[in-house]
Parts: C-alpha cells; sequence; structure tokens
C-alpha cells in the first residue's frame, strides 16, 4: 500500500510525458568551448531544458545541468514534465535583443508558466499529505527535504505555499522552547 509519504520519482515519471532524459556528453555537436562555457561560467545560468522539436519516436529530449546536485537535478525535471502536463508552448531559443555590454537574452521567457509549472513540480515532489504527517511528526523543513530528496528551499516553499508556514513555525519554537 502506498503512504501519503512516498516519493516520487520524476525521471520514471519523464517517461509518461514522452521526454527522453539524456545526459551531457551524450551531445555530440557541442563544440568542446560550448561545454566550458556551460559548465564553467555559464553553469549557474541554466538548469535544463527540452528540444522543443519531437524525435522521431515523438518523444522529446531534456538535458540537465550536471553541474548541479541531484535534488536540483530532480526539480528541474520535474518541472519541464509539468510543463508537457500542462501543455505548456515550449518557449524559444532566440536572440532577442542584446544589452551595451553585449549580453543577450537568449529565449523567450514567461514568468507566470515558469512560476506555474514550478509550483505544479514542486507539489508533485513534496506532496501535501506526506508534508503535513512529516510535519506532524516534528521534522524539520531539512528532515523533509532530505525525505523527498529536493533542497531545504523547496520544502520551504511548499510549508509556506501549503499553508502549513506557520504550524511548522510553531513546531520549531516549541522545540526550541522546551530544550532550553
Amino acid at each position: 500500500m502506498r503512504s501519503l509519504k512516498d516519493r516520487l520519482n520524476p525521471y520514471e515519471l519523464a517517461k509518461y510525458a514522452r521526454l527522453r532524459v539524456v545526459g551531457f556528453e551524450e551531445i555530440a555537436a557541442l563544440s568542446p568551448e560550448t561545454v566550458e562555457h556551460l559548465l564553467g561560467a555559464g553553469r549557474n545560468d541554466w538548469s535544463g531544458g527540452a528540444c522543443s522539436m519531437p524525435l522521431p519516436d515523438g518523444s522529446k529530449l531534456i538535458i540537465l545541468n550536471p553541474s548541479h546536485p541531484p535534488n536540483r537535478r530532480r526539480a528541474t525535471l520535474m518541472e519541464e514534465v509539468s510543463h508537457v502536463f500542462l501543455g505548456h508552448k515550449p518557449s524559444r531559443l532566440a536572440i532577442k535583443n542584446t544589452d551595451e555590454k553585449g549580453s543577450s537574452r537568449a529565449r523567450d521567457y514567461d514568468a507566470k508558466i515558469e512560476e506555474q509549472a514550478y509550483s505544479v513540480g514542486a507539489a508533485a515532489l513534496v506532496p501535501f499529505g506526506g508534508l503535513r504527517e512529516l510535519l506532524r511528526e516534528a521534522k524539520t523543513s531539512r528532515e523533509i527535504a532530505a525525505h523527498y530528496n529536493v533542497s531545504n528551499a523547496l520544502a520551504e516553499f511548499r510549508l509556506k505555499t501549503t499553508g502549513l508556514w506557520s504550524a511548522y513555525i510553531g513546531e520549531q519554537s516549541e522545540r526550541q522552547y522546551s530544550k532550553g
């Protein structure tokens, strides 16, 4: 029997979304300079992405930033899966503008769509029922994050967006008070 605290594996779910996660090293078309930039100076400028053009079998490629920790890659993949399930139109890679320093904006960005996909992905990775059970067990946000294999920031985001934050803060205050 499944528990409310069960973890979702976004890599398994990606298959149902017809997404094929490929390793960064599998992309032969990238020049050594591009790889060096994406994993070096540019590593914090991207988390992952999906190719909007489907493969012959109808699936789409997903590439995750290998320089990011596994819990962040899981959240990024879940966000990409959410885009598919929510029917979002993929953003396009194109130079939109160049500033005075020569920096360019490389894709369309719709903050509302990105927030929606992140929120749905976060809810799938840290479900309300399990979060509430762990809170009843007096788990800290770090313990909750470790349980779901997500970042502490994502666990706290879920506590806040579910309305459980005040109960969590109260529990943590009670814990500190009883220690003192």
